[in-house]
């Protein structure tokens, strides 16, 4: 079972002086921990969250009995599509970025060519298209600048099949690595586009948070350029007959064709959809992430990122609680997001490991190379072919 964190950080790379200065003094965990000293979060503590930063405060201690360790992006910049492919055991290829504007005119002909109704919407300096009066085409402006072209629909007005046709359209024009496909109901196209924003350089694209699509009936695929997923832990694990499911972001994100995946933003809900599966399935993969500490990194706000943790370190509680001898747990994340940095966007940093395994003894795990170590070990223990990248801790876990 894997739960991860998103955007929980534990330290900036040593590399980022020279890839993201804007990055540079970058630490999640350790700023949220300044700015409130008294925040108690008693599960991860337990599961060695200070080991691994190695300081304590009033509240939080060095923990005996952890398992730990931290791992290293080897994706490039900090992004949560490939933060998961890494974590699942994809390696890493550099991918090719660039703004909307360089394909808007491209994405308007296919369109038009399939018989759609879209024209532009300008902002101050740059142009976004409006499909049939219900979705946006754009740029990402929560990821990394040129990584990501949005597909933001008001599915009162369109429904999702409709706008995955939409996005596959674009998908099939346009080389940046990802195009995400999402929307919700009770928002609109006037309220998609009050959350439009211009940023530097040329990149102009909708607020996700501020459009509403979150928060009803959301929906979301995010279509991957150049990912194999039948070298990643939950295709090798499905293929073999066992239970492979994905849970709130990670079903967005990762492709599962032997599995089932369920998309789920509120935390609550699904780390307590992660409480029923397990009680449905006596074994099997579990990747499940909690996407509401990433939301509260790009609102920069310390508070509800404080909220989201204490909620989800009460939920892996009860989780652990239901494992069995055996069961392996690991808590992580995929890249770091600091609310305190001084901008909105995902921050470069180590991510922790934090595991839990009754029988086996507490240790270090050390720093890992890869996220992809992760997904490596998953396919070891169920004695499988290995994943494409990532070396395998399980043989350390049991020395231990």
């Amino acid at each position: 079972m894997i739960i991860v964190l998103d955007g929980f950080g534990v330290g900036q790379m040593p590399d980022v002086p020279q890839v993201r200065p804007q990055d540079i003094g970058s630490d999640t965990w350790g700023h949220i921990l300044d700015a409130l000293p008294e925040i108690k979060l008693p599960v991860l503590e337990q599961l060695g969250l200070m080991n691994i930063t190695g300081r304590e405060s009033e509240n939080m201690k060095i923990s005996p009995s952890a398992i730990y360790g931290k791992g290293t992006l080897t994706h490039h910049g900090a992004d949560t599509f490939f933060g998961h492919q890494e974590i699942v055991g994809t390696k890493y290829r550099t991918p090719f970025s660039e703004p909307f504007k360089n394909k808007i005119d491209t994405v308007r002909s296919v369109l038009q060519e399939k018989g759609y109704r879209v024209r532009e919407y300008a902002g101050e300096k740059e142009k976004i298209l409006i499909v049939n009066d219900a979705v946006t085409v754009a740029d990402n402006i929560e990821c990394d600048p040129g990584q990501a072209f949005n597909v933001t629909g008001a599915l009162d007005f369109i429904s999702f099949e409709e706008e995955l046709k939409i996005g596959r359209l674009v998908r099939s024009v346009s080389l940046v690595p990802r195009v995400i496909t999402f929307g919700g109901r009770n928002t609109s196209l006037e309220k998609i586009l009050s959350a439009l924003e211009e940023h530097d350089n040329g990149y102009i694209g909708i607020n996700a948070p501020e459009s509403g699509v979150y928060d009803n009936d959301y929906h979301c695929v995010h279509m991957g350029y150049g990912v194999n997923p039948d070298v990643q832990a939950p295709s090798i694990i499905g293929r073999a007959g066992l239970p492979s499911i994905l849970l709130g972001k990670a079903a967005d994100v990762i492709q599962n064709p032997f599995g089932h995946s369920f998309s789920i933003v509120e935390t609550e809900a699904v780390l307590d959809k992660m409480i029923e599966v397990i009680q449905t399935y006596p074994e099997g993969f579990i990747c499940c992430n909690v996407q509401e500490t990433d939301l509260s990194g790009h609102q920069e706000s310390v508070e509800k990122y404080a909220r989201i943790l204490r909620l989800a370190d009460r939920k892996i509680g009860e989780i652990i609680r239901l494992m069995d001898h055996g069961d392996i747990l690991v808590v992580m994340a995929d890249h770091g997001n600091d609310p305190t940095i001084g901008h909105p966007h995902h921050t470069r940093e180590y991510v922790p490991l934090m595991i839990h395994c009754a029988g086996f003894h507490p240790g270090c795990i050390g720093i890992r190379k890869t996220l992809s170590d992760v997904g490596a070990t998953a396919t070891d223990y169920f004695k499988l072919s290995p994943t494409e990248n990532g070396t395998s801790f399980l043989q350390q876990l049991q020395k231990f």
